[in-house]
Formats: C-alpha cells, structure tokens, sequence
C-alpha cells in the first residue's frame, strides 16, 4: 500500500503563489495515476488536476485551468501542484490522491477510484 504526505500549505494573500508537494512511500510510485483534491469548509471535495502516470496526460477543474500546474517526478515519488493568482475561493483542505486506474478519464469524474488519500493541508487565501 503507499503513503501519501503532503506538505507546503499555509497562508497567501490574494494574487500570491503556493506550492504544494506530496511525496509517496510504500509503493511502486510510477504505477499510479495521481491527483490533488480540495475541500472548502461545508462543501463536498472536489477534483483540482490529476496527472497520468507518465507525467504527460494531465487534467484540470475549470475553476484552477491556467492558474494551476500538476507536476509529479516518479523518481523521488512525488507530486506537485504550483497555484498562481491564488484567490479566496482556492481556500480549503488540499489532499493528494492516487488511483491504480491508468486512465485519467476513468478517475476524473469517480472519487471512488482513488484508494489511497493523504491526511491534507490547509491552504487559506486572504488578506
């Protein structure tokens, strides 16, 4: 089974940046597809981007598109997302995913297909 850790929340102002890691460990890294997901207070968790596992194929909610960029290198087992313009509505709970499910199309639209999730970090936008 992996573990997920991710790290490099905290507080940004409007129009700032942020960067987010999650490193994997117990597993074959390069075997899963992988994604960040948010969860503002009092609304359901959502899909951010996913990345497939060759690091080519990569997806992106309409709300992050040209602001964010999923990243991820297999040989230190990890995974990235840079957030540029940060704006108050981005403020929620980050967590990193992985799913065995190859395809990006199949565990874009099912949470379910993602079996392993980190314990989350909080990003807060604001002045």
């Amino acid at each position: 089974q992996v573990q997920l850790v991710e790290s490099g929340g905290g507080l940004v102002q409007p129009g700032g940046s942020l960067s987010l890691s999650c490193v994997a460990s117990g597993g074959a890294f390069d075997y899963y597809s992988m994604a960040w997901f948010r969860q503002a207070p009092g609304k359901e968790r959502h899909i951010v981007a996913a990345i497939a596992r060759n690091g080519v194929n990569t997806y992106y909610a309409d709300s992050v598109k040209d602001r964010f960029t999923i990243s991820r290198d297999n040989a230190k087992n990890a995974v990235y997302v840079q957030m540029n313009s940060l704006k108050s509505e981005d403020t929620a709970v980050y967590y990193c995913a992985a799913s065995v499910t190859v395809y990006l199309s199949d565990v874009v639209r099912d949470q379910s297909k993602f079996g392993y999730w980190g314990q989350g970090t909080q990003v807060t936008v604001s002045s």
